[in-house]
Order: C-alpha cells, then structure tokens, then sequence
C-alpha cells in the first residue's frame, strides 16, 4: 500500500485526544442518576476501566469502549493499536474478552484499502484475545477515528477495582512510559527509528498475558495507564484515601522520550495532566524531562497492580520472564500530606 499522507490520516491521535480529567468530572458530576441497581457492581461514578453487572453469584460483563484519531501512519498498525486499547480496559478489571464491536468514523472521499487496512488490524486483535469480532457502526466523518466496543466476562467476585489498594501494597507497571512523546516527536520527523518501534511494540501488545499472569497473585487494585498519563491514573487509585511513593530509577521507560521532553517534544494532552494533578504530586529532585514522562498520556499503555508487598518480586519476576518490561515502581503508604510523591 502507498504510504498515507500524514497530513490526513495521522494529526495527533491515540489517547492525546481525550477530553482533560477536569473537564470530564465536572460533566459527568451533573448527569442525572435514576435508581441504584445493586447489580451494577461498578459504573462510571467510580472512575474505573469499564461497567461491571452482575448476572448472577459466579458471572458478570464486563463493558467498555474506546476509540480514537490516528497516532501514527500505517493504518494496519492504527488499527492493531486501537483495539489493543480498547481491549486492555477488560483485563484491567480481571475479566476476559467475550465479543467486541467496531467503531469507525471515516471520510468517504478517502481510499476504501485504508479503512480495509484499518479494520484488519483491529479484527486481528481481537483474535488474538480469543474474543469474537461481532458487528460495528460507521459513520461518515471529516476524519479518521477507530476503535472498539468490548464486552468481557468475570466472577463478580474476583474484580480488580482501581481503588481497592492497601497500605504497603508495591506498584508494578507492566509496560514501558514515553509513547506520547516518542509520537509527538515522530510526527515532526525527530524520532529515531528505534524509539517509534519500541513505542508500536508496546502499542500492539496486549495486556492479555499480563493480566492472566497476575490472576494467580493477590492483586488489591488494578487500572491500566492510558490518555491521563501514570500519575493521575495512579492518583485515582488512591481513592482519596491512600497516598503514594514512586522512585523513578525503577520506570520502565523507553530512553529516548526523556531526550524528546527535553526538547519539548511534549503533547497538549500532557500539559493538561500537569495543570489537573498539580496541588496533588511532590518532587523531589525530579527533572522536567522525567515529570512530562509521568504526565505523558500513554496509548494502549500498560496494566498498573497494586500487589500485596510479599507477592510483588515473584510477580515482577514472572512477568519480566514472559517477555513484559514490568518493574515495581513505588508503593502505595497511608494517607500523607502529598498524594503522589516523586523521588528521583
């Protein structure tokens, strides 16, 4: 296929265009709420990965959503990575995929083999995860944007909830940070070919086997780093009732996006993080390149356990030999004054 003209197909995608974090909670603070379903386990007033309702003692779905503009030029690759994206929000609630729906919005003056491609990638991801591609909705756009609507399934009882997190817990990170950066400096033509792959790597791979692994440990928590960057994700954990240490010696990262925030390489979406989280993270001795890193918005970034401190080397061990670039990151302490503090 001819390469794609980036001027139509890849402005600035992935999870760089989600709405902020502030403006989100003050929308959905004022919808209106008809009656609590008991069964409704998990919705979005829990600022969770997906819906979780429960069917009976031993089953619930598990439902989410996602979709996107592209991050980066070959549509196959765009569509791999939108559904790895929306896929990982099942396995950051414990559960597996079932079925799953396409989401396309595309200009119809543009070149059907695109779309083809796009469609492709996406359904070849869903295959991967043993999850059945069911049907979609399309619509004529200005332009691209792709992704999934995905239902899973989990024991009602063995949900990991973003905010279930104990004191003494160790974090582990189960992908590299930096590929918001490493695509914002693609886009300009400053990125090595070695950061974009390290950054399309981390993109297509899913969180399956991640997820799966940890099932045999005592995960207390679980969210998967996506749009809102490591540290806001991370401080919904916390659940207003927990704080948290991250030493960034120990960040899986991918090097050469700190080069690129040095540059000032950095997204719109990240600087909206900084202003969200700012009264709530304490530095210390932290660079500017390393905090745009934790403020970067990560696409189809990695799983985050909150893992009880005796079972986080075994688990970071099994997983590292799985081919996963996981590392414990911090830990999560007793309410401080600091919600998020950074040591370097």
């Amino acid at each position: 296929m001819e390469p794609v003209n980036s001027k139509l197909f890849c402005k600035g995608g992935g999870c760089t265009a989600k709405l902020g974090a502030g403006i989100l909670r003050h929308v959905l603070s004022r919808l209106p709420r008809g009656p609590k379903d008991p069964n409704l386990l998990v919705g979005y007033d829990q600022n969770d990965d997906a819906a979780v309702y429960r069917i009976s003692d031993t089953l619930a779905i598990v439902q989410t959503l996602d979709f996107f503009p592209p991050m980066v030029e070959d549509p196959y690759l765009f569509g791999q990575i939108a559904a790895a994206n929306a896929l990982s929000d099942i396995y950051a609630m414990g559960g597996s995929v079932k079925t799953a729906l396409n989401i396309v919005c595309f200009p119809e003056s543009m070149d059907l083999n695109i779309l083809g491609e796009i469609l492709r990638g996406g359904a070849e991801k869903v295959m991967e995860a043993d999850g059945i591609l069911s049907g979609g909705h399309s619509i004529s756009d200005t332009e691209v944007k792709y992704g999934l609507s995905v239902t899973g399934v989990i024991d009602p009882r063995k949900i990991y909830e973003n905010h279930r997190g104990k004191p003494g817990d160790k974090l582990i990170l189960t992908k590299k940070l930096g590929v918001g950066l490493v695509c914002t400096a693609n886009r300009v033509k400053q990125a090595s070919p070695e950061a974009m792959n390290a950054a399309i790597a981390s993109m297509t791979m899913l969180n399956r086997c991640a997820a799966e692994i940890a099932s045999a440990y005592p995960i207390h928590a679980c969210t998967d780093v996506t749009g809102f960057g490591l540290l806001i994700h991370l401080h919904e954990m916390l659940g207003g009732q927990l704080s948290a240490r991250i030493l960034t010696e120990n960040l899986p990262l991918i090097p050469e996006a700190l080069q690129y925030a040095d540059a000032f390489l950095y997204t719109a979406a990240g600087q909206r993080n900084r202003t969200f989280l700012k009264d709530a993270v304490h530095f210390v001795n932290t660079s500017f390149a390393m905090q745009e890193l934790l403020f970067d918005p990560q696409t189809s970034g990695g799983l985050l356990f909150a893992v009880d401190a005796g079972a986080a080397v075994p688990l970071e061990q099994e997983l590292q030999a799985a081919g996963i670039p996981a590392r414990i990151i911090g830990t999560l302490t007793e309410q401080e004054s600091a919600a998020l503090t950074v040591i370097s």
